[in-house]
């Protein structure tokens, strides 16, 4: 491991709190592309299973961000363990309604329920900037190490879920997800040494973190983000189907996640200068670019070569972001923060693989390559107009020094949101 990585887990309590996330995160990468799996094969219907994805995806989005909030209130062990147990009981209702051909109805309200999963990454990221506090260079490792560990997720995770759904039963993908979840968020919550202490009442921030500007651009974009990553899972399974190779569109999935797991470790052993939010602009408009070859593509090998460039600019735009969002978010909402991106990513990953699986019902899987460029075009327009909220504020840097230090400045985050907020 390189001598960054293996610095931060030098602190006792931190290599099994990320062993911990790894398999909690499973079903981020498992749980959708297993729906769509297993719906397609067990009715044929694209539509339905990218509606189904949709419905799941947005459930979260609106759930994920009150937990959330109340893990920074109560703590991690007393909010996630009953959050997890609730998704994992919808989860076991929805794969019996599918498995019974129940009404479609049915399969919509077990996936809003399932939709109460604690945001897993947000959490460790949390203990992460609790154990790391003003402490930049360590903590850039730490969120660049996450996002490799992400992208490990999303290398075996669709291997697993379509792989065992095409290969077992139907409804195996799902289970399997449901299970990492339950195992990782208990593993999580039994490590109480390194969980976050709860901030006293007196010190929550009025209304939600979301009042941030500058986290408003972030969830936006990010918004248009997911709706690449959704459409990009319906199209390839789709497309790999249509070749007469429908397993292989986990491998595919696979290599997208590789190119952004190699990137992301690259990323983390860079000591970088200027601010982030330059690089992350940067980030975002790559992103836009990588969908373009997508248009051309015309065989499965072609496809895999396409999707690994293209996930080389995701991880270090996923770690910049992480950087920015301490910096405009008080460190008593941080959890909540983060989760509010994550919820970008949802609501996106919902739009993105809906419009993706009509496209591909309507005009065939090729032209569904359509949609993530549209996404990745939106995504590149919003981070340029709002820019310039992300920006350092010089009149907050000359009236408070610890502002100035941005994430490196215990207060910096809370005095630079207060700002931004009075101006506004």
């Amino acid at each position: 491991m390189p001598s960054p990585y293996r610095a931060i887990f030098g602190r006792p309590g931190t290599m099994s709190f990320s062993a911990a996330g790894l398999l909690g995160r499973m079903p981020l990468s498992m749980m959708g592309i297993g729906i769509v799996t297993m719906v397609s094969q067990l009715t044929g219907r694209y539509g339905l299973a990218g509606a189904l994805s949709a419905a799941l995806a947005l459930s979260a989005a609106v759930l994920g961000p009150q937990i959330s909030r109340l893990v920074d209130r109560h703590g991690q062990s007393r909010v996630l363990r009953p959050a997890t147990l609730v998704s994992v009981t919808a989860v076991a209702g929805l794969l019996l309604s599918a498995q019974q051909r129940w009404p479609d109805w049915t399969l919509f309200v077990f996936a809003a329920c399932a939709g109460c999963v604690p945001s897993v990454g947000s959490m460790i990221r949390a203990r992460w900037a609790e154990i790391y506090r003003g402490s930049p260079r360590e903590l850039h490792a730490a969120y660049s190490w996450e996002s490799i560990v992400d992208e490990m997720c999303f290398i075996v995770g669709p291997i697993l879920s379509i792989g065992l759904s095409t290969a077992w039963f139907p409804e195996a993908g799902p289970l399997l997800a449901a299970g990492f979840l339950a195992a990782g968020v208990f593993w999580l919550t039994a490590q109480r040494a390194t969980e976050p202490v709860p901030h006293p009442r007196e010190q929550h921030a009025r209304g939600s973190a979301l009042r941030s500007r500058g986290l408003q651009v972030l969830v936006v974009t990010f918004v248009a983000t997911g709706a690449i990553f959704g459409a990009i899972d319906v199209v390839t399974v789709a497309f790999a189907e249509e070749a007469g190779h429908k397993a292989a569109a986990s491998l595919v999935l696979a290599v997208y996640a590789l190119g952004s797991c190699l990137a992301g470790a690259v990323f983390g052993l860079l000591r970088l200068t200027g601010h982030p939010s330059r690089r992350w602009v940067v980030g975002v408009c790559a992103m836009a670019v990588s969908m373009v070859p997508l248009q051309l593509v015309s065989s499965v090998p072609l496809l895999a070569v396409a999707l690994f460039v293209a996930g080389l600019s995701v991880a270090p735009t996923m770690v910049t972001t992480m950087a920015l969002i301490e910096e405009h978010v008080p460190r008593s909402q941080l959890t909540e923060g983060m989760t509010w991106t994550s919820t970008g990513l949802a609501v996106g990953v919902a739009l993105g693989s809906s419009a993706a699986g009509w496209v591909v019902d309507a005009a065939g899987a090729a032209r569904g390559y359509l949609v993530p460029a549209a996404a990745g075009l939106l995504a590149a327009l919003v981070a340029f107009a709002g820019y310039r909220r992300l920006l350092p504020r010089p009149a907050a840097a000359v009236a408070d020094p610890a502002a100035a230090g941005g994430r490196s400045g215990r207060g910096g985050a809370a005095t630079e949101r207060q700002d931004e907020e009075s101006v506004a």
